[in-house]
């Protein structure tokens, strides 16, 4: 589990970026997208959802035209994100995911898409297998290492300190769901790229979704210019005809309790 002075500056950060995120997460929206293509329900209908960490709430939206009928249940624990997911949610809850205010073999499906790389994995998957009904199922999508590549090496010409995420690998979540119980375990691993015209909207579209660096061992104060300058030099190295390409290695997870 992160530290609680990390816990407070994410959630911070994304009670911030409320008001601007569903403007700004192209990404995030493309892959709720590929996750739910790619989810096989073991037990039709579904009737009780869990979105762990819904954010403003597009999941749910989704998850609602899926299944109509169901009961989904946001949790957040950004108390803004929530005014917005409340359109598409029977239940909202401002929740820790590693720490869920809901009983044991509440839910058919625990759903979370690009969350769980801002939490401890085996505190999330210890509650996500203790809230689901036997036969439930979990999905879901986040980053892996190599998200935010081009970004890591232009940054490396500067300074020492960590601009992004230690995002996790596969084998990893694999190993941390196993420990959880859950089985029938299936990974998928895509690249996903959006193109910016430059570094600063490139940054600013990040900030924009709450993204930004949050964690331990980054910068603590402000670039000077010489060395901004530098940066963008090097991410320049990377344009492509479409703009400065940010990287997402994206990891969808099906598994079963």
């Amino acid at each position: 589990m992160h530290p609680p002075s990390i816990k407070q500056r994410i959630r911070e950060s994304f009670e911030r970026a409320a008001a601007t995120y569903d403007a700004a997460a192209v990404v995030q929206r493309q892959v709720c997208e590929h996750l739910l293509d790619a989810f096989v329900p073991a037990r039709q209908p579904l009737t009780r959802i869990l979105d762990a960490g819904c954010g403003t709430g597009y999941g749910a939206c989704l998850l609602r035209a899926r299944w109509p009928d169901a009961h989904i249940t946001g949790v957040d624990f950004a108390p803004s994100m929530l005014g917005y997911a409340h359109r598409d949610t029977d239940a909202c809850y401002a929740a820790d995911i590693e720490n869920l205010p809901f009983g044991e073999s509440t839910f058919d499906l625990w759903w979370s898409s690009l969350t769980i790389q801002w939490c401890e994995t085996d505190s999330v998957f210890a509650e996500a297998s203790r809230v689901l009904s036997p036969g439930g199922q979990l999905a879901l999508s986040t980053l892996g290492p190599d998200t935010f590549g081009e970004l890591r090496e232009a940054f490396s010409a500067v300074d020492q300190h960590r601009h992004t995420l230690p995002f996790s690998d596969p084998d990893s979540i694999a190993d941390a769901l196993a420990r959880a119980g859950f089985g029938n375990i299936t990974l998928q691993r895509k690249r996903h790229t959006v193109y910016y015209p430059d570094l600063k909207s490139l940054l600013r579209a990040v900030k924009a979704i709450g993204a930004h660096n949050v964690g331990a061992g980054g910068r603590s104060g402000m670039m000077g210019r010489q060395a901004w300058l530098k940066v963008e030099a090097e991410y320049e190295r990377h344009r492509q005809p479409a703009g400065l390409p940010a990287s997402y290695d994206v990891i969808l997870g099906y598994a079963n309790k």
